[in-house]
């Protein structure tokens, strides 16, 4: 398939119509690999990813609520949104939920975290947690909602392998995780991670398995009131943690900056995107979790409270950045030396969430 920007200049305003036609939006300055595209049904994207197939899963809101589609041609087609909140969940009506994180297995199963506004609704205090549910291949909806800790707490991710491991990663002034060891059917009640792991507690956790087992996280410190950001790696099998200090532009406030990043496994280690002081940061990281030189990249792109920060991996090495502020879906292509490739690019997106993915035709799909 031809790219994007190479079909309009053979196609001129044929194109240009046809494109519109099917959501793809021409933006200025966008680095010719990187696409935007619509979310179906008016939403908001929230979170990403792609299986083994290529096939790109989207969770985002919408007025009906969160809801989830799917795409086996590079997001030019869409399946019928299916609820990711089951009807028996939906109680009070008044009772809101909001999806945090969603991991994907390479075969398409698909896992969901989600919270609620029970708290604002002031219900038992066990209806503060981690919600969670999963749709496995060849089931129409997804399951009924669990409650996975039953604790108020936040800053929810999720991480899948392909040896059927799914961790529900959360704080509640520390680390904590439930792990099932059969692909979500079940989860082993909450394990403290490393009661050495201090985190901030309003801001998130981002967390991905490794290419050898260990389960990696990103969160932000807050020891002495100085937020810088860290990867802790688990191995659950020895019951060991270490952790490496990710960040070098130091933050020293007295107050949670409510931030959120993104987390992502790489060919050859990870790579992490963060706000500090507003200014949106990445690096790439081996596989211990030590950044790669030049380490620390200052990215061109800001943050605001609690919007989305996403990076892409590119099979060249390099990483697309891109973050979420006022509105705006902003990005920056990086090669495999984290020089910038081409001029930042920009698009109007609704809402905080920031999505995207590597396409199958090697496209950088963000969502808008």
């Amino acid at each position: 398939m031809k790219p994007l920007h190479t079909l309009r200049r053979l196609l001129g305003p044929l194109a240009l119509a046809l494109t519109a036609a099917l959501g793809w939006q021409s933006v200025h300055a966008a680095p010719a690999r990187v696409t935007t595209v619509t979310v179906p049904s008016g939403g908001q994207a929230i979170v990403a990813r792609t299986d083994a197939r290529g096939m790109i899963h989207l969770a985002f809101h919408s007025p009906a609520g969160p809801q989830y589609v799917g795409s086996s041609d590079d997001g030019k087609t869409w399946s019928e949104p299916i609820p990711l909140v089951d009807q028996s969940s939906r109680k009070p009506a008044e009772l809101e939920f909001a999806v945090w994180d969603m991991a994907v297995t390479a075969e398409g199963a698909v896992h969901v975290a989600l919270s609620t506004n029970a708290w604002q609704l002031k219900l038992p205090q066990e209806e503060w947690g981690f919600f969670y549910t999963r749709r496995v291949p060849g089931e129409a909806a997804f399951a009924p909602l669990r409650n996975i800790n039953h604790k108020p707490s936040e800053g929810f991710s999720l991480a899948a392998d392909e040896q059927g491991r799914v961790a529900a990663v959360w704080m509640a002034d520390k680390l904590f995780a439930n792990v099932s060891h059969d692909g979500g059917t079940t989860f082993a009640p909450t394990v403290e991670i490393d009661p050495l792991l201090n985190p901030c507690n309003c801001c998130t956790t981002s967390s991905v398995y490794g290419a050898d087992g260990r389960l990696a996280i990103l969160y932000r410190e807050e020891t002495n009131n100085e937020r810088d950001m860290y990867l802790a790696l688990w191995d659950q099998k020895q019951n060991k943690v270490t952790k490496t200090r990710v960040s070098t532009t130091p933050w020293k406030v007295d107050a949670c900056p409510m931030t959120y990043y993104s987390l992502i496994r790489t060919a050859d280690g990870f790579a992490a995107a963060w706000p500090t002081k507003g200014q949106i940061y990445f690096a790439r990281l081996d596989a211990d979790g030590s950044p790669v030189t030049p380490k620390e990249i200052k990215t061109p792109g800001s943050s605001g409270m609690r919007t989305g920060v996403l990076t892409i991996a590119t099979p060249d090495g390099g990483a697309l950045v891109a973050w979420k502020k006022d509105d705006q879906l902003g990005w920056q292509l990086y090669d495999n030396r984290g020089r910038p490739s081409g001029a930042p690019g920009s698009a109007g997106s609704a809402g905080k969430g920031a999505a995207g993915v590597l396409a199958r035709n090697g496209d950088l799909i963000l969502f808008r």
